[in-house]
C-alpha cells in the first residue's frame, strides 16, 4: 500500500497485521480523495477507525493542515505510528486512542471540515456513525465507507457512490 498523491506520494504504508485487516483499497481510496481533492487544501480532518492512517496521510500528502486519528486496536495503531513517523508528519497529527463513538464525545468542541471513516464492515458502525452526525454533525462534511449490501439511514442528503462491493456514504452538515 502506498501513498498515491501529492507530497508523499509514492511513500509505503505499513498495514496493520491480524484478522479482520482490510485497508481500502488503492482504487477506493483514489476516488475518495480525488472527490474531495478541492476541499483538501489547508483543511483539518478527522479518521475515524485509522487503521494505517492511510486516508488521513493522504489527505496530509494532498494538502490537508492537520489531521486527528482515531483508532483503538493496537496493531493498528502500532502500524499508524510507525507510518506517521517514516513521513515525519508527527507536527501534523494528533493520535487519539479510543472508540470512535467516545471519541467524538470528547472532541466535540473541536472543528473539523472533513471527517472520514473505515470502519470494520458487518458490525453495524457506518450506521452508527450516519445517525450521530445526522444528529449532531462533527464536521462539515462526512464520509464513511462500507459494504455495499450494508443499509443506511435513510436521509435527502444522503449521497453514495459504489465501487463493486464497497460503498462510499457522504453527506454535508
Amino acid at each position: 500500500m502506498r501513498i498515491i498523491a501529492g507530497r508523499w506520494r509514492g511513500h509505503a504504508i505499513k498495514a496493520p497485521r491480524g484478522r479482520g485487516v482490510r485497508p481500502t483499497t488503492d482504487r477506493v481510496r483514489e476516488a475518495w480523495m480525488g472527490s474531495l481533492m478541492p476541499r483538501l487544501p489547508g483543511a483539518v480532518v478527522l479518521d475515524l477507525f485509522a487503521g494505517s492512517g492511510a486516508l488521513g496521510l493522504e489527505a496530509l500528502s494532498r494538502g490537508a493542515e492537520h489531521v486527528v486519528f482515531v483508532e483503538r486496536a493496537k496493531g493498528a495503531l502500532d502500524a499508524l505510528e510507525a507510518n506517521v513517523a517514516a513521513l515525519g508528519a508527527r507536527d501534523e497529527v494528533r493520535i487519539v486512542r479510543a472508540d470512535a463513538l467516545k471519541a467524538l464525545d470528547r472532541l466535540e468542541s473541536e472543528h473539523f471540515d472533513l471527517a472520514v471513516a473505515d470502519p470494520p464492515y458487518g458490525e453495524g458502525w457506518e450506521v452508527r456513525l450516519l445517525e450521530r452526525f445526522l444528529a449532531q454533525p462533527f464536521a462539515r462534511e462526512f464520509w464513511v465507507e462500507h459494504r455495499s449490501r450494508d443499509p443506511v439511514p435513510e436521509d435527502p442528503r444522503i449521497e453514495q457512490r459504489r465501487y463493486g462491493d464497497t460503498t462510499l456514504t457522504h453527506l454535508f452538515a
